[in-house]
């Protein structure tokens, strides 16, 4: 999309909003073009180590072609440990208290929460105080949600395909997340450090063995950066029978040019899912 595509002062641009993806060691930016539907631009930003994600937040300020054109509404999607509290049961007023019992060394943070209607759950994640500050000193209308919910939304439509049980993996920035649903409502969410293969397919395992899932019948989705997908899944056929790839879905947006960048086709799943969910 060229800079001189829109004024960055125009009531089109206000009301255009940025999505900013935040995990441990990335960043990346992406807006939805207001010029023509459901076509989207996607701006990975090099993290420098050695500094922390706020101050990296605070350099792609001065560096980022997207950030330059000066948004006032922004989605963050954070990439934290992650409290699931049945709506019923949730308490605002003890919130940070039943996080920080939950996870230790996050006591720093600021302690957020995002309502998740159709999981029947209230999410409970946490932000570095001062990247918090560096988003709210650029943006006057901001929302944060957990980095992982679209992608729970997106799957938990799937699960309703069939009558079989299925467990969800989702592999992102070297992290396996696993979970699945029972009707309206999380059975099972947990998320593991996953570098290796090997890993991942013990922690899969050892959940499905703990849910008591059918080897028969039940069902496997693999989906995300897959590590050694054609190992893995060939490893898990060993123990289940019905193990699955979910292909990149990409292609549900129905663009017909995404912008110019040639980086979109490498945009994370939950990005993705964030579009699909919205379309």
């Amino acid at each position: 999309m060229p800079n001189d595509q829109l004024n960055t002062s125009s009531p089109v641009r206000q009301r255009v909003r940025l999505i900013i993806r935040i995990s441990q060691n990335a960043l990346s930016f992406s807006v939805g073009d207001p010029t023509a539907p459901l076509q989207v631009d996607y701006e990975p930003y090099p993290v420098r180590n050695g500094i922390s994600i706020a101050a990296n937040l605070r350099e792609a300020f001065k560096q980022s072609e997207l950030l330059n054109k000066k948004y006032n509404r922004a989605l963050v999607l954070i990439d934290s440990p992650v409290l699931l509290v049945p709506i019923s049961e949730f308490d605002e007023s003890e919130k940070e208290t039943i996080y920080h019992h939950t996870f230790s060394g996050m006591e720093g943070n600021a302690i957020l929460q995002q309502i998740l209607p159709d999981q029947n759950a209230v999410a409970l994640f946490s932000i570095n105080k001062d990247l918090k500050t560096v988003i709210e000193d650029h943006f006057d209308n901001i929302r944060f949600i957990h980095l992982v919910q679209p992608v729970w939304n997106y799957l938990q439509l799937h699960s309703f395909n069939g009558v079989r049980q299925k467990l969800y993996c989702y592999f992102h920035d070297k992290k396996l997340e696993v979970f699945t649903f029972e009707k309206k409502r999380f059975r099972f969410c947990n998320s593991f450090d996953a570098d290796h293969s090997h890993d991942a397919v013990y922690y899969i395992l050892y959940v499905w063995k703990q849910l008591g899932l059918d080897v028969q019948h039940d069902e496997i989705y693999l989906v995300g950066e897959i590590p050694e997908i054609e190992w893995m899944t060939e490893a898990l056929h060993h123990y289940v029978k019905k193990v699955f790839k979910l292909n990149n879905r990409f292609s549900e947006l129905q663009i017909n040019k995404i912008a110019s960048n040639p980086l979109t086709v490498n945009m994370p799943f939950d990005i993705q899912t964030l579009y699909i969910n919205e379309k």
